[in-house]
Protein backbone atom coordinates (compact mmCIF):
# COMPACT_ATOMS: atom_id res chain seq x y z
CA UNK A 1 0.00 0.00 0.00
CA UNK A 2 1.11 3.59 -0.58
CA UNK A 3 1.99 5.32 2.61
CA UNK A 4 -1.13 7.25 3.92
CA UNK A 5 0.98 9.43 5.64
CA UNK A 6 2.92 10.89 2.32
CA UNK A 7 -0.70 11.17 0.06
CA UNK A 8 -1.46 13.58 3.65
CA UNK A 9 1.25 15.75 2.95
CA UNK A 10 1.51 15.90 -0.40
CA UNK A 11 -2.30 17.28 -0.21
CA UNK A 12 -1.81 19.11 2.64
CA UNK A 13 1.04 21.13 1.50
CA UNK A 14 -0.34 21.88 -2.25
CA UNK A 15 -3.50 23.13 -0.33
CA UNK A 16 -1.90 25.51 1.94
CA UNK A 17 0.55 26.80 -0.62
CA UNK A 18 -1.92 26.79 -3.74
CA UNK A 19 -5.18 27.42 -2.10
CA UNK A 20 -7.00 24.84 -4.33
CA UNK A 21 -8.26 21.09 -4.04
CA UNK A 22 -5.29 19.04 -6.59
CA UNK A 23 -6.00 16.06 -8.39
CA UNK A 24 -3.51 13.30 -6.83
CA UNK A 25 -1.73 11.26 -8.93
CA UNK A 26 0.73 7.72 -7.65
CA UNK A 27 3.49 6.56 -9.80
CA UNK A 28 5.03 3.90 -8.22
CA UNK A 29 9.35 2.94 -8.55
CA UNK A 30 9.81 -0.28 -10.07
CA UNK A 31 12.54 -3.39 -9.68
CA UNK A 32 13.62 -5.41 -12.34
CA UNK A 33 14.07 -9.29 -11.23
CA UNK A 34 16.24 -9.73 -14.09
CA UNK A 35 17.60 -8.22 -17.08
CA UNK A 36 20.00 -5.74 -16.74
CA UNK A 37 21.13 -3.31 -19.56
CA UNK A 38 19.03 -5.14 -21.94
CA UNK A 39 16.50 -2.89 -23.09
CA UNK A 40 18.18 -0.56 -25.13
CA UNK A 41 19.19 -3.45 -27.06
CA UNK A 42 15.28 -4.20 -28.11
CA UNK A 43 15.90 -7.12 -25.28
CA UNK A 44 13.82 -8.83 -22.93
CA UNK A 45 13.67 -7.87 -18.99
CA UNK A 46 11.14 -9.13 -16.12
CA UNK A 47 10.33 -6.02 -13.85
CA UNK A 48 7.85 -5.01 -11.46
CA UNK A 49 5.99 -1.91 -9.91
CA UNK A 50 6.51 -1.62 -6.55
CA UNK A 51 4.90 -0.15 -3.33
CA UNK A 52 6.98 2.89 -3.21
CA UNK A 53 6.63 5.80 -5.59
CA UNK A 54 5.91 9.58 -5.84
CA UNK A 55 2.46 11.40 -5.06
CA UNK A 56 1.65 14.41 -7.48
CA UNK A 57 -0.44 17.02 -6.49
CA UNK A 58 -1.30 19.16 -9.37
CA UNK A 59 -3.86 21.76 -10.40
CA UNK A 60 -4.58 24.61 -12.90
CA UNK A 61 -3.24 27.57 -11.93
CA UNK A 62 -4.70 31.63 -12.24
CA UNK A 63 -1.51 32.91 -12.72
CA UNK A 64 0.78 33.31 -15.63
CA UNK A 65 3.39 31.10 -14.48
CA UNK A 66 3.72 27.30 -13.39
CA UNK A 67 5.05 26.78 -10.26
CA UNK A 68 6.77 22.98 -8.83
CA UNK A 69 7.30 22.20 -5.74
CA UNK A 70 9.79 19.37 -4.37
CA UNK A 71 9.21 18.65 -0.95
CA UNK A 72 11.21 16.40 0.04
CA UNK A 73 13.87 19.18 -1.19
CA UNK A 74 11.91 21.83 -0.13
CA UNK A 75 12.83 23.36 -3.55
CA UNK A 76 10.40 25.89 -5.72
CA UNK A 77 10.32 26.32 -9.45
CA UNK A 78 8.75 28.74 -11.28
CA UNK A 79 8.78 29.04 -14.92
CA UNK A 80 6.96 30.39 -18.04
CA UNK A 81 5.39 27.86 -20.62
CA UNK A 82 7.02 29.87 -23.63
CA UNK A 83 10.51 29.29 -22.39
CA UNK A 84 11.08 25.75 -21.69
CA UNK A 85 14.45 24.22 -21.93
CA UNK A 86 17.24 21.98 -20.29
CA UNK A 87 18.47 23.54 -17.02
CA UNK A 88 22.38 22.83 -16.88
CA UNK A 89 22.78 20.67 -13.26
CA UNK A 90 18.85 20.91 -12.82
CA UNK A 91 18.16 18.18 -11.06
CA UNK A 92 14.66 16.97 -10.80
CA UNK A 93 13.55 20.50 -12.70
CA UNK A 94 14.93 18.88 -15.70
CA UNK A 95 12.38 15.66 -15.51
CA UNK A 96 9.68 18.35 -14.90
CA UNK A 97 10.42 20.85 -17.95
CA UNK A 98 11.27 17.70 -20.08
CA UNK A 99 7.89 15.96 -19.66
CA UNK A 100 6.04 19.69 -20.31
CA UNK A 101 8.74 19.98 -23.62
CA UNK A 102 7.68 16.65 -25.37
CA UNK A 103 3.95 17.26 -24.57
CA UNK A 104 4.01 21.16 -26.58
CA UNK A 105 6.06 18.99 -29.52
CA UNK A 106 3.21 17.41 -30.27
CA UNK A 107 1.50 21.45 -30.48
CA UNK A 108 -0.24 20.70 -27.81
CA UNK A 109 -1.01 24.15 -25.87
CA UNK A 110 -0.75 24.19 -22.03
CA UNK A 111 -1.96 26.83 -19.67
CA UNK A 112 -0.74 27.58 -16.29
CA UNK A 113 0.10 25.13 -13.80
CA UNK A 114 0.71 24.20 -10.00
CA UNK A 115 2.69 20.87 -8.96
CA UNK A 116 3.99 19.52 -5.23
CA UNK A 117 5.11 16.48 -4.81
CA UNK A 118 6.67 14.01 -2.65
CA UNK A 119 8.03 10.07 -2.54
CA UNK A 120 9.60 7.12 -0.61
CA UNK A 121 11.57 6.03 -3.68
CA UNK A 122 15.17 6.56 -2.40
CA UNK A 123 16.70 8.97 -5.85
CA UNK A 124 19.46 7.02 -7.36
CA UNK A 125 19.04 4.02 -5.60
CA UNK A 126 17.85 2.46 -9.06
CA UNK A 127 14.34 1.74 -8.39
CA UNK A 128 13.86 4.90 -11.19
CA UNK A 129 12.58 7.52 -8.71
CA UNK A 130 12.72 9.62 -12.21
CA UNK A 131 10.55 7.48 -14.72
CA UNK A 132 8.16 7.42 -11.81
CA UNK A 133 8.02 11.48 -11.21
CA UNK A 134 8.13 11.68 -15.39
CA UNK A 135 5.55 9.07 -15.41
CA UNK A 136 3.25 11.11 -12.61
CA UNK A 137 3.92 14.36 -14.40
CA UNK A 138 2.76 13.49 -17.98
CA UNK A 139 -0.61 11.48 -16.46
CA UNK A 140 -1.14 14.83 -14.51
CA UNK A 141 -1.19 17.00 -17.19
CA UNK A 142 -3.30 14.41 -19.45
CA UNK A 143 -5.70 14.34 -16.45
CA UNK A 144 -5.67 17.95 -15.62
CA UNK A 145 -6.37 19.36 -19.30
CA UNK A 146 -8.25 16.69 -20.29
CA UNK A 147 -5.14 15.60 -23.02
CA UNK A 148 -6.73 11.80 -23.99
CA UNK A 149 -2.99 10.60 -23.77
CA UNK A 150 -2.78 6.26 -23.65
CA UNK A 151 -0.71 4.61 -21.38
CA UNK A 152 1.48 4.20 -24.34
CA UNK A 153 1.66 7.73 -25.38
CA UNK A 154 2.21 8.99 -21.88
CA UNK A 155 5.70 6.41 -21.62
CA UNK A 156 7.09 7.68 -24.85
CA UNK A 157 6.65 11.08 -23.87
CA UNK A 158 8.54 10.51 -20.46
CA UNK A 159 11.26 9.02 -21.91
CA UNK A 160 12.19 11.40 -24.97
CA UNK A 161 12.34 13.62 -21.63
CA UNK A 162 14.77 11.96 -20.18
CA UNK A 163 16.80 11.96 -23.73
CA UNK A 164 16.47 15.34 -24.31
CA UNK A 165 16.44 17.36 -20.89
CA UNK A 166 18.38 14.94 -18.73
CA UNK A 167 20.51 13.28 -21.13
CA UNK A 168 20.39 9.91 -20.41
CA UNK A 169 19.52 7.40 -23.20
CA UNK A 170 17.23 5.19 -21.09
CA UNK A 171 15.26 2.34 -22.98
CA UNK A 172 11.62 2.22 -22.13
CA UNK A 173 11.64 -0.54 -18.97
CA UNK A 174 11.36 2.09 -16.32
CA UNK A 175 8.78 3.65 -17.68
CA UNK A 176 6.82 0.90 -18.45
CA UNK A 177 7.03 -1.26 -15.21
CA UNK A 178 5.66 2.32 -13.40
CA UNK A 179 2.86 2.80 -16.02
CA UNK A 180 1.77 -0.69 -16.41
CA UNK A 181 2.74 -2.79 -13.37
CA UNK A 182 0.55 -4.83 -11.71
CA UNK A 183 0.09 -6.02 -8.04
CA UNK A 184 1.61 -9.48 -7.69
CA UNK A 185 2.92 -10.16 -11.03
CA UNK A 186 6.23 -9.94 -12.55
CA UNK A 187 5.93 -8.34 -16.16
CA UNK A 188 8.02 -10.35 -19.14
CA UNK A 189 8.64 -7.10 -21.01
CA UNK A 190 10.11 -7.65 -24.57
CA UNK A 191 11.56 -4.09 -25.71
CA UNK A 192 11.56 -4.42 -29.22
CA UNK A 193 7.49 -4.57 -29.50
CA UNK A 194 6.44 -2.92 -26.26
CA UNK A 195 4.49 -5.45 -25.25
CA UNK A 196 4.25 -7.75 -21.91
CA UNK A 197 3.77 -10.74 -20.54
CA UNK A 198 1.97 -10.02 -16.97
CA UNK A 199 3.32 -13.92 -14.97
CA UNK A 200 2.09 -14.45 -11.34
CA UNK A 201 5.10 -14.60 -8.80
CA UNK A 202 4.50 -16.49 -5.32
CA UNK A 203 7.94 -15.76 -2.95
CA UNK A 204 6.64 -18.46 -0.95
CA UNK A 205 8.66 -18.00 2.36
CA UNK A 206 10.49 -15.90 0.84
CA UNK A 207 10.22 -11.75 0.04
CA UNK A 208 12.14 -9.30 -2.11
CA UNK A 209 14.44 -6.84 0.05
CA UNK A 210 16.54 -4.07 -1.19
CA UNK A 211 20.05 -2.84 0.36
CA UNK A 212 20.80 0.39 -1.15
CA UNK A 213 24.30 1.21 -0.99
CA UNK A 214 23.27 5.03 -0.36
CA UNK A 215 26.22 5.74 -2.97
CA UNK A 216 26.15 6.76 -6.29
CA UNK A 217 29.39 7.21 -8.26
CA UNK A 218 29.85 10.29 -10.40
CA UNK A 219 30.40 8.68 -13.94
CA UNK A 220 27.15 6.83 -14.05
CA UNK A 221 25.65 8.50 -16.69
CA UNK A 222 28.15 9.14 -18.94
CA UNK A 223 29.00 5.16 -18.63
CA UNK A 224 25.38 4.92 -19.35
CA UNK A 225 25.96 6.37 -22.46
CA UNK A 226 29.51 4.68 -23.11
CA UNK A 227 27.52 1.22 -22.55
CA UNK A 228 25.42 2.06 -24.78
CA UNK A 229 27.53 3.17 -27.71
CA UNK A 230 29.29 0.35 -26.82
CA UNK A 231 26.42 -2.02 -28.05
CA UNK A 232 25.52 -0.04 -30.87
CA UNK A 233 28.59 -0.39 -32.36
CA UNK A 234 29.16 -3.97 -32.27
CA UNK A 235 25.51 -4.66 -33.26
CA UNK A 236 26.79 -2.78 -36.96
CA UNK A 237 30.06 -4.68 -36.79
CA UNK A 238 27.74 -7.71 -36.49
CA UNK A 239 25.44 -6.32 -39.00
CA UNK A 240 22.19 -6.95 -36.62
CA UNK A 241 20.12 -4.12 -35.62
CA UNK A 242 20.73 -4.83 -31.97
CA UNK A 243 22.65 -6.94 -29.59
CA UNK A 244 19.00 -8.85 -29.29
CA UNK A 245 19.54 -10.44 -32.38
CA UNK A 246 23.30 -11.75 -32.38
CA UNK A 247 24.24 -15.21 -30.92
CA UNK A 248 27.65 -16.41 -29.04
CA UNK A 249 28.41 -17.85 -32.19
CA UNK A 250 27.95 -14.77 -34.18
CA UNK A 251 29.80 -12.57 -32.12
CA UNK A 252 33.34 -14.91 -31.13
CA UNK A 253 33.46 -14.38 -35.07
CA UNK A 254 34.24 -10.87 -35.29
CA UNK A 255 36.12 -10.86 -31.71
CA UNK A 256 39.21 -10.44 -33.39
CA UNK A 257 37.68 -7.41 -34.32
CA UNK A 258 36.91 -5.82 -31.38
CA UNK A 259 38.87 -4.73 -28.21
CA UNK A 260 38.63 -7.60 -25.32
CA UNK A 261 36.56 -5.32 -23.27
CA UNK A 262 34.14 -4.55 -25.97
CA UNK A 263 33.39 -8.19 -26.57
CA UNK A 264 32.71 -8.90 -23.25
CA UNK A 265 29.71 -6.51 -22.56
CA UNK A 266 28.25 -7.70 -26.25
CA UNK A 267 28.37 -11.17 -24.44
CA UNK A 268 26.47 -10.05 -21.23
CA UNK A 269 24.13 -8.73 -23.49
CA UNK A 270 23.58 -11.62 -25.14
CA UNK A 271 23.60 -13.88 -22.20
CA UNK A 272 21.80 -11.91 -20.10
CA UNK A 273 18.68 -11.86 -22.16
CA UNK A 274 18.74 -15.53 -22.54
CA UNK A 275 18.95 -15.66 -18.49
CA UNK A 276 15.51 -13.14 -18.54
CA UNK A 277 13.56 -15.81 -20.49
CA UNK A 278 15.08 -18.91 -18.34
CA UNK A 279 13.70 -17.01 -15.22
CA UNK A 280 10.43 -16.35 -16.52
CA UNK A 281 10.00 -19.74 -16.35
CA UNK A 282 11.52 -20.42 -13.61
CA UNK A 283 9.06 -18.41 -11.73
CA UNK A 284 6.00 -20.04 -13.64
CA UNK A 285 7.65 -22.89 -11.90
CA UNK A 286 7.59 -21.56 -8.94
CA UNK A 287 11.41 -22.75 -8.68
CA UNK A 288 12.20 -19.78 -6.31
CA UNK A 289 15.58 -21.69 -5.43
CA UNK A 290 16.70 -20.87 -9.18
CA UNK A 291 15.73 -18.05 -9.76
CA UNK A 292 18.09 -17.31 -6.76
CA UNK A 293 20.93 -18.80 -8.88
CA UNK A 294 19.98 -17.06 -11.50
CA UNK A 295 20.13 -13.49 -10.05
CA UNK A 296 24.01 -14.12 -8.74
CA UNK A 297 25.06 -15.25 -12.17
CA UNK A 298 23.69 -12.09 -13.67
CA UNK A 299 25.59 -10.02 -10.59
CA UNK A 300 28.82 -11.99 -12.25
CA UNK A 301 28.19 -10.49 -15.57
CA UNK A 302 27.03 -7.18 -14.44
CA UNK A 303 30.41 -6.72 -12.35
CA UNK A 304 33.31 -8.58 -14.54
CA UNK A 305 31.79 -8.40 -18.03
CA UNK A 306 29.21 -5.37 -18.55
CA UNK A 307 31.28 -3.98 -15.41
CA UNK A 308 29.14 -1.36 -14.30
CA UNK A 309 29.27 -2.72 -10.60
CA UNK A 310 31.12 -1.05 -7.63
CA UNK A 311 32.89 -2.13 -4.58
CA UNK A 312 30.49 -1.40 -2.23
CA UNK A 313 27.67 -3.19 -4.40
CA UNK A 314 30.11 -6.52 -4.72
CA UNK A 315 30.26 -6.22 -0.70
CA UNK A 316 26.69 -6.39 -0.25
CA UNK A 317 26.43 -9.44 -2.81
CA UNK A 318 29.28 -10.99 -1.44
CA UNK A 319 27.87 -10.89 2.26
CA UNK A 320 25.01 -13.01 1.26
CA UNK A 321 26.93 -16.05 -0.11
CA UNK A 322 27.34 -17.76 3.24
CA UNK A 323 23.70 -17.09 4.40
CA UNK A 324 21.33 -19.87 4.14
CA UNK A 325 18.51 -17.76 4.41
CA UNK A 326 19.02 -15.69 1.08
CA UNK A 327 18.78 -17.38 -1.75
CA UNK A 328 20.18 -14.61 -4.61
CA UNK A 329 21.46 -10.88 -4.71
CA UNK A 330 22.53 -8.91 -7.17
CA UNK A 331 23.16 -5.18 -8.14
CA UNK A 332 20.14 -3.59 -9.47
CA UNK A 333 19.89 -0.24 -12.08
CA UNK A 334 22.12 0.80 -14.51
CA UNK A 335 24.89 0.20 -11.82
CA UNK A 336 27.77 2.29 -9.88
CA UNK A 337 25.59 2.45 -7.02
CA UNK A 338 21.89 2.23 -5.73
CA UNK A 339 20.67 -1.06 -4.71
CA UNK A 340 20.97 -4.73 -4.34
CA UNK A 341 18.09 -6.94 -4.85
CA UNK A 342 18.21 -9.62 -2.20
CA UNK A 343 15.82 -12.98 -2.54
CA UNK A 344 15.71 -13.28 1.52
CA UNK A 345 13.43 -15.66 3.56
CA UNK A 346 10.57 -13.69 5.46
CA UNK A 347 11.64 -12.14 8.61
CA UNK A 348 14.82 -12.60 8.22
CA UNK A 349 16.04 -9.31 10.05
CA UNK A 350 18.93 -10.78 12.12
CA UNK A 351 21.06 -11.52 8.86
CA UNK A 352 20.11 -8.15 7.41
CA UNK A 353 21.66 -6.72 10.46
CA UNK A 354 24.67 -8.68 10.35
CA UNK A 355 25.44 -7.23 6.42
CA UNK A 356 24.70 -3.78 7.56
CA UNK A 357 26.67 -3.48 10.22
CA UNK A 358 29.51 -5.65 8.21
CA UNK A 359 28.80 -2.86 5.22
CA UNK A 360 28.89 0.00 7.85
CA UNK A 361 32.37 -1.65 9.44
CA UNK A 362 33.81 -1.95 5.76
CA UNK A 363 32.36 1.95 3.89
CA UNK A 364 31.68 4.02 7.10
CA UNK A 365 28.10 4.33 5.19
CA UNK A 366 24.90 3.60 6.86
CA UNK A 367 23.05 0.69 4.76
CA UNK A 368 18.80 1.39 3.78
CA UNK A 369 17.11 -1.77 3.66
CA UNK A 370 13.85 -1.68 2.36
CA UNK A 371 10.83 -4.70 2.16
CA UNK A 372 9.28 -4.80 -1.10
CA UNK A 373 5.76 -5.57 -2.25
CA UNK A 374 4.46 -5.81 -6.03
CA UNK A 375 2.21 -2.82 -6.82
CA UNK A 376 -0.10 -1.83 -9.52
CA UNK A 377 1.14 1.22 -11.74
CA UNK A 378 0.37 4.32 -11.74
CA UNK A 379 -3.42 5.46 -10.93
CA UNK A 380 -5.48 8.63 -9.90
CA UNK A 381 -5.49 8.68 -5.90
CA UNK A 382 -9.43 9.16 -5.28
CA UNK A 383 -10.38 11.19 -2.53
CA UNK A 384 -11.88 8.96 0.47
Amino acid sequence: MMSTELITHVKSSFKNHYKTIPILVFAPGRINIIGEHTDYNDGFVLPAAIDKGIVVAIQKSTSKFCSVTALNKNETYEFSLDSIHPIPNGGWRNYVLGVIAEIQKKGIKLNPFNIAFAGNVPEGAGISSSAALENSIVYGLSEVFQLGFTKEEMIYISQKAEHNFVGVKCGIMDQYASMFGQKNKVLLLDCRTVQATPIDIDFNDYEIVLVNTNVKHNLSESAYNNRRSVCEKVASILDVKVLRDATEKELLRIKNQISEDDYQKALYIIQENKRVLQASKVIETNNIKLLGELLYTTHEGLKNNYKVSCEELDFLVEQTNDKPEILGARMMGSGFGGCTINLIKKNSKKVLNQITKAYQSKFNIQASVYHIKLSDGVKILKDE
